[in-house]
């Protein structure tokens, strides 16, 4: 088959298509990536992968969807595809549409969390679950990777032939795995500036409000450990800005000294070696895969009790949950995890046990391809 993985920023199609695109091409199919052009398209290019660049940015900005929606029309049409499998909620909504007027004989799409959420206001959720109902009637497969987000795509009608899978997330153990050398623990703890034992709390996760950002650092305030922020704002992003928390970590020195801001990293398994304990405040996630990173490499994990993460962590098992935009309860949860080593080990070999059996990234392919069918093993 000709399958068109589609998406709208090329960070996405790097860091979380690519091996679905590696499998889907190993089984046979020719795979076309299609996004918006950026640095990482490339890399893509280099992996063997044709990339056709397309119209699309992170806005639902009319003028700019009715662009993106010619722009794919035209593309799908040349291209003939068999198959469109479309991701990120910008290019999912244009990309059905315009796959459906071109005559794509299937529509599949992948939803990375959907863009409406509990913490929404009613009129602003309200009218994104009518968007997505009325894409859902040019959608012949649905993915989530939550079973809560199955349930309530199920519920709210938004497939129109009601084939929808709960299909999780993964990651790969081979390149996230818990510390097997303490001498290099040690040495990068050194040189990002920690010194003996102190705890060191890494967090990964876009320069947006919605990660959680300004909570995280006011609850750090009173702790004794420091902080690694590794991320960045992608130019992409439209989502509340971090500006203000950026300011206060570099102009107070009681949180500079304590908080390194890392940038985008290419390292991050070995940063999740060296940490002691992982962070993840945010508002809104689908089923974050940097929290199945922080499991495999046996770090405890402190989240918000929001879909996806509530499913990925279980409370006082393998990680601590507190209330999304709660201060005091994340830094409670922070030093209970700071000052109790054990719990941390215990937390951390939970996670572990339950990241290595249910969140690889190589079940959740094959999961995919064998219900569309494009498995070479049928």
């Amino acid at each position: 088959m000709k399958i068109c993985q589609l998406c709208t920023v090329d960070f996405t199609l790097y860091h979380f298509l690519l091996p679905l695109m590696v499998e889907m091409r190993d089984a046979g199919h020719e795979v076309v990536g299609v996004c918006a052009e950026g640095a990482l398209t490339e890399q893509v290019r280099e992996a063997g992968f044709r990339v056709e660049p397309a119209p699309l940015s992170r806005s639902f900005n009319p003028l700019r969807a009715l662009k993106s929606f010619v722009g794919l029309y035209r593309l799908l049409r040349r291209e003939r595809f068999d198959l469109v499998h479309v991701h990120t909620p910008a290019a999912a909504f244009v990309g059905r549409l315009a796959a459906r007027l071109a005559g794509v004989p299937r529509i599949v799409y992948t939803a990375h969390g959907f863009y409406f959420h509990e913490h929404m206001p009613w009129p602003k959720r309200s009218l994104v679950i009518a968007l997505e109902w009325l894409a859902g009637r040019f959608t012949h497969t649905l993915f989530t990777q939550s079973e809560e987000d199955a349930a309530a795509a199920q519920r709210l009608g938004l497939c129109r032939t009601g084939d929808i899978l709960a299909i999780g997330n993964g990651s790969d153990p081979a390149r996230f795995f818990p510390s097997r050398d303490g001498r290099a623990r040690q040495e990068l703890r050194a040189r990002l500036g920690v010194s003996g034992d102190k705890p060191v709390i890494v967090m990964i996760g876009r320069f947006v409000a919605e990660k959680g950002y300004p909570e995280l650092v006011e609850a750090l305030r009173p702790l004794d450990a420091h902080l690694w922020i590794v991320g960045e704002r992608l130019p992409s992003d439209h989502a509340g800005s971090i500006d203000a928390t950026l300011r206060a970590i570099e102009t107070d020195p009681a949180l500079s000294e304590k908080i390194s801001l890392l940038g985008y990293r290419d390292d991050v398994p070995d940063l999740l070696r060296a940490a002691d304990i992982f962070v993840l405040p945010s508002h809104r996630e689908g089923m974050p895969r940097s929290i199945i990173e922080a499991m495999l490499t046996a770090l405890p994990v402190v989240a918000t009790k929001i879909r996806g993460s509530r499913e990925l962590v279980v409370d006082g098992e393998s990680g601590l949950l507190v209330p999304v935009n709660a201060v005091d309860s994340l830094s409670s949860a922070l030093q209970t995890l700071i000052v109790d080593q054990s719990l941390r080990a215990r937390l951390g070999a939970a996670g572990l046990d339950r990241a290595r059996a249910h969140y690889d990234e190589a079940k959740v392919i094959h999961r995919q391809l064998s219900h569309l069918g494009l498995s070479p093993h049928g």
